[in-house]
């Protein structure tokens, strides 16, 4: 927290999870207010014309169509233009005709004027009617924070501006001020500043727990990720050394957090692993029906004579497959699964025979043969080779659509 430069024992926790020494003990009852907007009805006027087959006119200015195309565009523009900033901010600095006087703990005072902190903060507002009249002036109080940030939080207010070393400075409190006060277009802007630029291992214990007391989800959430990213350094720090004390459940939370993500890890590593053993048997099977089809290096095409000169093989698993067909031809151990390379072979060979469609005109070696063992397998036998058979084609799909991507990282609409 130092480098935000705040006092830390303002947002502690005690054993009951509550603030120490909160500054917004306030239990106000918000009135609710409504406005009505009157529109008046633009009259229409029916013109006269000699066909009576003329379609009708389009509507007039004012319409409901008019007034919905009205609305839309300005909500589009957002661009405030910077002489209405100055505008705004210079009617807080020079506080003309003033109504309002906020008092801070220190005793500051800052001038400003009901109708505008009434109508960006309905808890002001609401302070505002309670408020006691001193000579046409309401007196309210904003206490725990200090006078800067507050001076800053009703600037905000008008012009929604603020300075960036007083944002350094202030963004916790301001972060509060903006919770308590319901206003959320400075808590975007607190936020973005913690997650941009304001986080730091040193603080981001500190700031998880005021990002929960002040309802800011994405923001725990980034905090969160960020101690697991970092935990062995972040334990280290004074701020988790508090709130292991002020805040046991939280620790507790962590860790579990800090255990489902790294189950989550191991479970990608496996997943990716297996991926590759899948993706490796696919290539195998290409490879398989490579040789056996068109012939490679030293072994030629089924019923074929090898041709003398043969292209660079742009299958990865050919060699590899080459030499076990050679091995298996060659083996005295005629005994399926004596042999270990011939154990490897016959499952090459059965798997391919349950991936191949067109058994009467393969080349592959006993692919008919194993067409016909799967009509005498046991349930359970069937079940794991279809599912060994799905997973291999899905690895293929899906490193498939993964090169898609890559060769194409970016399409202009």
């Amino acid at each position: 927290m130092a480098c935000l430069e705040l006092d830390s024992s303002q947002f502690l926790l005690n054993g009951d999870g509550n603030v120490i020494g909160s500054p917004f003990d306030i239990q106000l009852e918000c009135n609710s207010f409504t406005g009505s907007k009157a529109v008046q009805d633009h009259s229409r006027y029916t013109l006269p014309s000699q066909c009576t087959n003329a379609p009708d006119p389009p509507p007039l200015p004012g319409t409901s169509y008019g007034t919905h195309r009205t609305s839309r565009n300005a909500k589009a523009c957002r661009c405030v233009p910077e002489e209405i900033q100055d505008f705004w901010d210079r009617m807080f600095f020079e506080a003309y005709q003033y109504d309002v006087r906020v008092l801070t703990e220190d005793g500051n005072e800052i001038m400003s004027h009901s109708c505008v902190v009434g109508i960006k903060s309905p808890v002001l507002r609401a302070m505002l009617e309670e408020a006691k009249v001193q000579g046409g002036i309401r007196h309210i109080l904003i206490p725990g924070v200090p006078s800067e940030a507050v001076h800053v939080f009703i600037r905000f207010l008008y012009s929604s501006r603020f300075e960036q070393y007083q944002m350094k400075r202030y963004v916790l409190h301001l972060l509060v001020l903006s919770h308590v006060f319901s206003v959320p277009s400075l808590k975007r802007v607190c936020i973005n500043q913690l997650e941009t630029s304001l986080l730091s291992p040193e603080n981001v214990v500190d700031i998880l727990q005021l990002a929960r007391l002040c309802d800011a989800p994405r923001l725990s959430l980034v905090c969160t990720r960020m101690i697991i990213g970092d935990f062995k350094a972040i334990t280290q720090t004074e701020g988790w050394r508090v709130m292991r004390q002020a805040n046991p459940s939280l620790e507790q939370e962590l860790l579990e957090s800090l255990v489902e993500e790294d189950t989550k890890r191991q479970e990608r590593a496996r997943r990716l692993e297996e991926n590759k053993v899948y993706l490796q048997l696919h290539e195998a099977m290409e490879a398989l029906i490579h040789v056996c089809r068109d012939g490679c290096r030293t072994i030629g095409p089924r019923d074929q004579t090898l041709k003398s000169s043969q292209a660079v093989c742009r299958f990865p698993a050919c060699k590899g497959i080459e030499l076990l067909l050679r091995h298996f031809s060659a083996c005295k151990m005629r005994v399926p699964g004596g042999c270990a390379n011939c154990k490897r072979i016959w499952q090459l060979l059965e798997l391919h025979s349950r991936m191949c469609s067109a058994p009467e005109t393969c080349h592959v070696p006993l692919c008919r043969h194993f067409k016909e063992k799967m009509q005498h397998l046991s349930r359970k036998e069937e079940a794991k080779w279809n599912l060994l058979v799905s997973k291999v084609l899905e690895s293929k799909a899906t490193t498939s659509s993964i090169s898609e991507r890559r060769k194409f990282p970016s399409l202009k609409t």
